[in-house]
């Protein structure tokens, strides 16, 4: 299938033809963090090999990519937020390219193509890296500050899975709770990586690297393997562009250098994350190898409710995290002192101001770095998009983006119910409003809350520049070990039925009617090829199982939704590009009706496309349209109706021929 470019024209996508695109993909995939075969999290490592290891087969070997990208189609999508990482890119030592790497994953892009799936690149990371938990850059970036990685556990300043689970015990552990990973946000290994890499030309302008400052050093070797991608890919007429960053946090940037968050105040309405409360001076002794006592942030399993534990040591052996002749460069730079054995803040503005000017991270931490990206990657095509982020939830306290945006740019926030997420549990008759902090009653009140949510993050979107900006929800989802894992057992069972999957087609269709309402673009989080039924697998990452595929569901290599988990969830109808302007869509699933409403412009010579999957129509679906004339063709081998028509406005219903 050939496709066409897409810009971002205003608020919305145009083909060169002019028609509105909807983009509805989806994240490939979870386990692209990680190097092939046997760098997942349920593989133990000491991270001794990150120089050599590859990341080729990610997200599949090529001779499987027929495979999946044919499902992936199948189910409608039309667009994918292909993730690979820094270290994937760079792992060798600074600018040294993994050229074999970068191979394989042009030729994904060029497969993605062939299957009419548009692409933005994603270059991922949670909490850093994985030696701190997490992904994205390479080990070598330690090192060229002056920290030594293999230090982050003795002291105490890292929650790895690779380091703290018993391989041999398997299963679910206290020793690394689920979704526990983002404390590593909270320590010390994190904090000053993302502080330096954001903001080390404001607060320590003297720390150098090869004659440069640090932050220098890190934002142009990232972007320089971002371009290293780019330049391969930019003859694709199907890449859309690239993300910004992965979930960026901007370090401790406004934060009073001896402040712990345990609540949320006035001055930082968010809520605290799991794990150990460090202030910014906590972090930095703690590293030094100084023990600190902190108190623990807790989180209600049940309900999500936060609340403050009792306070512990940090670090009671005094393993110090630098590596020797290296030293801290924010007491360098004046922050604090240590003298005589006795701890002082020598200034508690010191991440909050710098030449007597309040900071902020939207203009001092994320503008640079979007300007970085976008003047990189438009050097190669003016027309890429730059799909831009901040850190997760930041825009429900006013984090706001900067207020210049990059040329092209789109919001591409992450919106996930963090009710379902971290209860791991789901009930469309009941749910908890993490934004608000009450309990919702029956399926349209959860909708509204979801439909509000979203609405907050697209009307962040009408600030970038005089037009707007798209809103493309870059991930969301759910997970799919619902209730200590029930669907898998009753998998393993023999349960083939949907029964065992209610809860997540519902949460999905749920979510899925907030964007139609809202008429968002979003890539769903996500498909993992290697994903397993097994608590302790999942994605490959951490014990996170959000896979929309399952390997170990896969038993009917002939047909396309083998392997699939909650199919109807998230195979739905949509308008994948409307002859003028999308004005609604809605789909009724209990009653298989879809319904969309197109502003036509009879000058525009190419014709409105409508995914219309033979999941919930069969494969003759009757298609009724009213306004201008039209001509309707439904092309059932690629489940699509196409629609010519002549200026006006055009409704469209679609539905079974016979009830399904």
């Amino acid at each position: 299938m050939q496709l066409q470019p897409l810009t971002v024209r205003g608020a919305s996508f145009r083909d060169s033809a002019g028609r509105e695109a909807l983009l509805r993909g989806v994240n490939l995939g979870g386990d692209c963090k990680l190097p092939y075969p046997y760098g997942g999290t349920n593989f133990p490592t000491d991270f001794s090999d990150h120089r050599t290891v590859s990341f080729i087969g990610r997200p599949f070997p090529l001779e499987e990519a027929d495979d999946h990208l044919g499902r992936l189609r199948h189910w409608g999508f039309n667009v994918i937020r292909l993730l690979t990482t820094w270290e994937a890119v760079e792992h060798e030592g600074p600018g040294i390219y993994d050229e074999a790497y970068l191979d394989y994953f042009t030729e994904v892009c060029r497969k993605a193509g062939e299957y009419g799936l548009y692409v933005f690149v994603d270059f991922h990371e949670d909490a850093w890296s994985r030696m701190t938990g997490g992904s994205g850059a390479p080990g070598w970036v330690f090192e060229a500050v002056g920290l030594d990685f293999t230090k982050f556990h003795p002291a105490g300043l890292s929650h790895v899975m690779q380091l703290k689970y018993d391989y041999a015990l398997g299963g679910r552990q206290d020793s690394y709770p689920q979704m526990t990973w983002g404390s590593n946000h909270r320590l010390s290994p994190s904090g000053i990586m993302w502080t330096l890499f954001f903001t080390g030309r404001l607060f320590t302008p003297d720390f150098l690297i090869d004659g440069i400052n640090v932050q220098d050093f890190l934002q142009s070797y990232y972007i320089g393997a971002m371009k290293a991608v780019a330049v391969r890919v930019a003859k694709f007429a199907n890449i859309l562009g690239f993300d910004t960053l992965n979930e960026p946090v901007p370090g401790w940037i406004g934060k009073q250098i001896s402040y712990r968050h345990l609540r949320p105040t006035a001055e930082n309405p968010s809520n605290p994350r799991i794990g150990l409360a460090l202030s910014p001076l906590d972090n930095l002794l703690a590293a030094q190898g100084i023990p600190v006592s902190v108190p623990r942030i807790l989180r209600d399993p049940d309900t999500g409710a936060f609340s403050v534990g009792d306070e512990e040591i940090i670090n009671p052996d005094g393993v110090s995290i630098w590596l020797p002749g290296k030293s801290c460069p924010f007491e360098a730079a004046g922050a604090y002192v240590i003298k005589d054995g006795s701890v002082a803040a020598l200034d508690e503005d010191f991440f909050c101001k710098s030449e007597g000017r309040t900071v902020n991270a939207a203009e001092d931490a994320y503008a640079p770095l979007f300007d970085g990206v976008g003047t990189a990657i438009q050097a190669y095509n003016p027309e890429w998009a730059v799909f831009a982020e901040l850190e997760p939830y930041s825009i429900y306290v006013g984090g706001p983006f900067p207020k210049k945006m990059p040329a092209h740019s789109v919001n591409a926030s992450h919106w996930y119910d963090s009710s379902t997420l971290y209860t791991k549990s789901f009930n469309a008759e009941r749910a908890y409003d993490f934004t608000t902090g009450q309990m919702l009653y029956g399926r349209e009140a959860i909708k509204a809350s979801y439909v509000k949510q979203m609405h907050d993050i697209a009307e962040i979107s009408k600030t970038f520049g005089a037009d707007g900006a798209p809103t493309l929800i870059g991930e969301f989802g759910i997970p799919f070990d619902l209730d200590g894992a029930a669907a898998y057992r009753a998998w393993q069972k023999g349960d083939r039925s949907s029964a065992p999957w209610q809860q997540h087609i519902e949460a999905l269709t749920l979510t899925y009617e907030a964007f139609d309402e809202l008429k968002l673009h979003g890539t769903l989080w996500n498909y993992t090829t290697s994903n397993r039924n097994a608590l302790e697998v999942g994605d490959g990452w951490n014990q996170e199982d959000l896979s929309i595929y399952s390997v170990d569901q896969r038993e009917n290599s002939d047909d396309p939704n083998s392997g699939g988990r909650a199919v109807e969830g998230f195979c739905r109808p949509f308008v994948r590009f409307a002859q003028g302007d999308l004005v609604r869509l809605s789909f009724a699933a209990d009653r298989r009706v879809f319904e969309a409403e197109i502003e036509v412009n009879g000058d525009i010579e190419a014709d409105s496309e409508i995914y219309l999957p033979h999941l919930h129509f069969g494969d003759r679906p009757v298609i009724e349209t009213t306004g201008p004339s039209a001509t309707v063709v439904y092309d059932s081998c690629a489940q699509c109706a196409v629609i010519r028509a002549s200026t006006g406005r055009l409704q469209i219903r679609a539905q079974p021929e016979t009830i399904l």
